[in-house]
């Protein structure tokens, strides 16, 4: 059998090889024939694939500095368009934004979130609206988030009592970061039904799901771009993709199937409730909801919620331990605002310009998807007076945009004080930030991630004094899996600095 195996696979390779040379000849022709964007040569039906580094946003980057702000690339048999400068990002995401709200939905993507059928991949039209429509009238207004406030502070609370109790102690800041956003957002997803995480120490694991996931998103899938390789799966990343969600889809389906057995369902006002509410036909929705579609609901707001926000909060922190400044004057806001002899709420958190100036510069310096999420033009168009063709990947990177400095003053230095003077803000009107995307398809989420981001922070840096171990260094370097995170985890002790051990009950 494995030798059969071995020469199908053979045969099938001559196949490709065959019908890509002859597919690879046209689109040189074709390329020559249009005003395509430049790029680096490729090799025969490969193209550049070979080539890629995994830090992708780097290596975008280097590559702009050669063939200029919108550059192509050959990746098997699709091309991918990458655009570094804010001008050419505002064509794209504002002048020609309903022929970019597509995505090119890679293998990863489609197992994953079941087809692609989720508000991160779906295709623009009823459907996508209709997802996003439900996600922000039932978990993201204002007014919701405003009333998930106890779940915050007690996710926050309980937090703090636990590294007071580990004080003096290493601590890992991401998993600890992670597991209190989790804590707090599925609460909000499925109210007490929650507690079947934890009670079945899923916290951890779904954190290893979260960033497994991402990474099988973001690597090159030769699957994706040489379809006739997808068979064999080279790479395993669709095999990894189906093992890793079959456990949690599980798990969402005894947390649906007992909600939907229960007498006083009606009562609930989780966001579970709401979407089952939904799938029976009620409220206003002209499509009602299927059990796929309440899953990958699901999914998305936690996958969405969790593994940013803790990413961000980490390099945030370990910014602020860079440079003692940073943090001394942070401590110090919260210090005149809140007290020694008191504790953070959320009431606190707009008296706080200080801080939310060094949230901003957080996400300007490690944004947390650097290429957000990869556009696919639904028609031929025009892009700084290159052709883009349909069905084009086209990569924003605004990394590069972030660092550009042409705009940003001394771009590389993390200054927050570029936004206290700059009223720059992360709605999408000013392309050159754009952490959360812009136009269709910007994050819905910013409200619940800043309220939640801001809080947590502040609680830790006003309750704890953060240290590395005796002889370790700070490191702040990147890593690339789709989203980004701090390469080496922040490892620190957190000594109390505040004025009673009551405070931290």
């Amino acid at each position: 059998m494995a030798l059969l195996s071995f020469f199908i696979f053979i045969l099938a390779l001559i196949l490709c090889t065959s019908v890509l040379l002859k597919k690879f000849s046209r689109n040189v022709q074709k390329k020559q024939s249009l005003s395509l964007p430049p790029g680096p040569m490729g090799l025969p039906i490969f193209g550049n694939l070979p080539f890629l580094n995994p830090e992708l946003h780097s290596y975008f980057t280097a590559l702009a500095k050669t063939y200029g702000p919108i550059f192509s690339l050959r990746l098997g048999n699709k091309i991918a368009v990458v655009i570094s400068t804010s001008s050419l990002a505002q064509e794209v995401l504002k002048d020609q934004d309903i022929i970019f709200a597509n995505r090119n939905v890679p293998i990863a993507g489609k197992v994953g979130l079941c087809g692609g059928s989720d508000i991160l991949w779906s295709p623009y039209g009823p459907e996508w609206r209709n997802l996003r429509k439900i996600c922000v009238q039932e978990m993201l207004t204002k007014s919701k988030v405003d009333s998930f406030y106890d779940i915050r502070r007690r996710e926050v609370r309980k937090r703090i009592n636990s590294l007071w109790v580990r004080r003096k102690s290493l601590v890992d800041v991401g998993e600890e970061m992670f597991m209190t956003v989790l804590n707090s957002i599925s609460t909000v997803l499925w109210g007490e039904c929650g507690k079947e995480m934890a009670e079945r120490n899923l916290g951890i694991e779904f954190h290893h799901f979260v960033e497994e996931l991402t990474m099988l998103v973001g690597v090159p899938n030769i699957s994706d771009f040489i379809p006739c390789l997808a068979y064999f799966d080279m790479q395993g990343i669709e095999k990894k993709m189906k093992r890793l969600v079959t456990k949690f889809d599980k798990v969402f389906e005894l947390m649906i199937n007992e909600r939907m057995r229960e007498d006083d369902n009606n009562e609930k006002k989780d966001f579970l409730q709401g979407l089952l509410n939904l799938c029976k036909g009620e409220g206003d929705t002209k499509m009602p909801l299927t059990t796929t579609d309440l899953k990958t609901l699901l999914l998305d707001m936690l996958i969405a919620g969790t593994g940013t926000t803790s990413n961000l909060m980490e390099f945030m922190l370990a910014e602020m331990m860079n440079d003692p400044q940073i943090m001394k004057k942070a401590q110090q806001e919260l210090e005149v605002v809140v007290g020694l002899n008191n504790i953070v709420e959320e009431s606190h958190i707009h008296k706080l310009p200080y801080l939310y100036a060094v949230m901003k510069e957080t996400f300007r310096l490690h944004p947390p998807a650097p290429l957000l999420v990869p556009h696919c033009p639904s028609e031929s168009c025009t892009i700084g007076g290159y052709t883009i063709l349909k069905g084009t990947i086209v990569f924003i990177n605004v990394w590069a945009i972030h660092r550009d400095p042409s705009f940003w003053e001394n771009p590389l230095k993390f200054d927050p004080q570029r936004f206290i003077k700059s009223k720059l803000d992360y709605s999408g009107n000013d392309f050159n930030y754009l952490p959360f995307s812009s136009g269709r398809r910007i994050c819905p989420g910013i409200e619940i991630a800043e309220k939640m981001f801001l809080y947590l922070i502040a609680s830790l840096i006003h309750s704890f004094v953060w240290k590395l171990s005796d002889g370790e260094k700070l490191d702040l370097e990147e890593k690339f899996v789709f989203a980004l995170k701090k390469k080496k985890p922040l490892m620190a002790i957190p000594a109390p600095k505040l004025l009673s051990p009551a405070l931290y009950e």
